[in-house]
Formats: structure tokens, C-alpha cells, sequence
């Protein structure tokens, strides 16, 4: 069965043995799923972080704007694209998954866009190590190939460009 693998479905399936039998991976990958689903947590941080800090309101509420334009841009591309999800039986998928649409993958596209947007407002280059987790943990729960995930990162990261342009842009325009 391993003979008849495409290389992404291989890398998936290395990955899956590295690292889903290890104490906590399966449930973290599996908790950053629901987490990042339909970018709903990103956009609950960014809500709390406009609470609390009413003095970057503007940046915080980037941070879950960049998170929900990042997940909605992904989810016209898998309408375009329409490739579908990994379904080898050498691949086993550990989380259910609300489209078998796989191509980027939407959590590794808004989990980048509010990364890097967080790193903005808080100051820190800290929240981008969320990026490769968020990534990787796609692969563990064997829901998306490689070049998923780096497409998805690959948008998030023009999403946030964009989203922080726009964001600074009209900073500017009312400093005027």
C-alpha cells in the first residue's frame, strides 16, 4: 500500500508517525482545530483584546478582521481549486472537518493573517510561532496535504499585508 503514495500523501503519513502517537499532540492538533474553525477563536481574541486594550481597539479589531477575510479568501480558493481532501488508507484522519474541500487550508490561512496582525499589536515576534504550530497540526490530523498549508500560509501573510495597509492607511487619514 505504502508503493502507491504520491509524495505529499508520504509526507503526510512520515508526519503522522513522528508525531501522532506522542502524549498530548493528538489533543493539542485536535483542540487548535475547533480553536481555529471558521476563524471563530481568532476572532474571539481579537474582541477580548479590544476590551481590554480601548486604546488599540483599531489594531485588535484588525487582528480579527485580517483572521476572518484570511478564512473567507480561503474558502473561495477550495471553491476554485476543489481539490480534495487526503483520503489514502495509509492517512488516518483524526478530526472531522466541515468541507472535503483541502485546498489551502483555511486554518493555517487566518491562524497566519491573525499571527502576524497579533505581532503588530502586541509588539512581540511571539504569536508567529503560532503559524508552523496551527500548520503542522493539519498534517498530524492528516486533513490536509503539504502544499495546503504553505499556500495557506502564503495567503494569510498578503491577507495581513493588506489588512495592515488598509488599518494604517486609515490611522493616517484621520490624523489629518
Amino acid at each position: 500500500m505504502a508503493d502507491d503514495l504520491a509524495p505529499e500523501e508520504t509526507a503526510l503519513v512520515v508526519v503522522q508517525a513522528a508525531l501522532a502517537g506522542r502524549p498530548g499532540v493528538l489533543t493539542t492538533a485536535r483542540t487548535l482545530s475547533h480553536f481555529g474553525e471558521h476563524s471563530a477563536g481568532w476572532v474571539g481574541v481579537a474582541l477580548l483584546g479590544a476590551v481590554v486594550e480601548p486604546r488599540q481597539r483599531r489594531q485588535w479589531l484588525a487582528v480579527g478582521a485580517g483572521a476572518f477575510i484570511a478564512h473567507a479568501a480561503a474558502v473561495v480558493i477550495k471553491r476554485v481549486v476543489k481539490r480534495q481532501r487526503p483520503h489514502h488508507p495509509a492517512i488516518a484522519v483524526n478530526v472531522g472537518t466541515p468541507s472535503r474541500l483541502s485546498f489551502p487550508s483555511a486554518h493555517a490561512t487566518s491562524t497566519t493573517a491573525a499571527a502576524i496582525l497579533l505581532a503588530r499589536v502586541t509588539g512581540t515576534r511571539l504569536p508567529l510561532v503560532l503559524i508552523p504550530v496551527m500548520a503542522l497540526s493539519r498534517l498530524v490530523l492528516g486533513v490536509h496535504y503539504p502544499t495546503d498549508v504553505l499556500t495557506g500560509v502564503a495567503v494569510g501573510a498578503v491577507v495581513a499585508r493588506s489588512v495592515a495597509a488598509v488599518n494604517d492607511a486609515a490611522v493616517k487619514e484621520t490624523e489629518l
